[in-house]
């Protein structure tokens, strides 16, 4: 697998060449990735499923807690109790996308 990353700042540039309307800047580009994530941050806080058609599914989930845990950096025993994580669960459009990914062709 590639160690590559996409940032935001990458999204944006992205965006900004692919929009036809020269009178949208950066910042409203920015702006409205921002209100996006703020967006499913605010809806998984409050349990709701996002579900964005052709992409995949965000949604909470309940995880069960553990009474050994061990913080891996100072060894410290914990134990946590049950919580809620993000969960993303691909689209079948994304599935086959990445059916078909080629990493030698990324490569290249």
């Amino acid at each position: 697998m590639t160690e590559r990353k996409k940032t935001k700042a990458d999204l944006v540039e992205t965006i900004y060449e692919n929009i036809y309307d020269s009178n949208i800047d950066k910042k409203h580009i920015h702006k409205v990735i921002d209100s996006f994530l703020a967006s499913i941050k605010t809806s998984l806080a409050e349990g709701e499923t996002i579900e964005l058609r052709g992409f995949g599914t965000f949604e909470p989930r309940l995880r069960n807690g553990r009474k050994k845990a061990r913080n891996p950096k100072t060894g410290e025993r914990l134990s946590y109790g049950k919580h809620y994580v993000a969960v993303f669960r691909p689209g079948q459009e994304l599935k086959q996308k990445m059916k078909d990914f080629n990493e030698e062709e990324i490569k290249k």
